[in-house]
């Protein structure tokens, strides 16, 4: 049987400081692509990306925008979204063939690791993987993946500046099963160190419950993220 293609999108802006650890860490075959796309950075993540791949596209649009424009140029049959600061676990791409094999899964992602020592991130990876448990909710920096043909049929990701990863979970969760996996996924703990890891943590707490449950516009709750590069 043949190896299904997974094309692993990739949004990037001023990422230079990491980039380049996270695409040597990929360890590609024949059966995975490498699709960046650059939302208008001023650093080099340019040049950087185009070390590692020919499909490399530039737009000046929001990450939803950009991660649309990447599914666009994929030839896989499976879509992995992966955050620049994000180290994919050893045998990621078989697990996850593996995952969406089953019919009854619509999509998914890997639990979260946290790249510190720190015991008070030890709690962060726990309350985010006991949430992602109970609400089925894939995050941005989980790795979500899913079939092309249900990205499709549920229209993408929502043009909005923030929350897309909430609202397309919805979505996914009446197409059928989300499963996380693991071994984890290791996150940079780049967000919490700049701006204080209780902070950080309290306020995506906060902006994901005003969103979920209050409806807050996603335009009004981006002003309280602050670019951590």
């Amino acid at each position: 049987m043949k190896t299904e293609m997974i094309s692993i999108i990739m949004p990037v802006f001023n990422e230079a400081a990491i980039l380049q650890s996270t695409l040597d860490s990929l360890s590609l075959s024949e059966n995975e692509e490498l699709i960046i796309v650059d939302g208008g950075s001023t650093d080099n993540s340019a040049e950087i990306a185009r070390l590692y791949t020919d499909n490399f596209f530039t737009t000046l649009s929001g990450r939803a925008s950009v991660m649309n424009y990447g599914t666009e140029q994929a030839s896989g049959t499976i879509l992995l979204f992966l955050h620049a600061d994000c180290i994919l676990p050893e045998r990621a791409y078989s697990l996850i063939r593996t995952t969406l094999a089953k019919s009854s899964v619509a999509a998914g992602g890997f639990y979260l690791g946290i790249k510190h020592t720190g015991r008070f991130y030890r709690l962060v990876e726990f309350m985010a993987n006991i949430r992602a448990q109970l609400t089925g909710m894939i995050y941005g920096d989980q790795g979500m993946f899913l079939r092309k043909t249900t990205f499709e049929d549920i229209g993408g990701f929502a043009n909005i500046p923030l929350m897309e990863d909430i609202e397309i979970s919805r979505k996914l969760r009446k197409k059928g099963e989300i499963v996380f996996i693991s071994p984890s996924i290791s996150a940079s703990p780049r967000r919490w160190l700049k701006e204080g890891p209780i902070y950080t943590t309290l306020r995506d707490w906060v902006i994901a419950f005003l969103y979920s449950f209050i409806k807050v516009d996603p335009a009004k709750l981006i002003r309280h993220y602050r670019d951590t590069r």
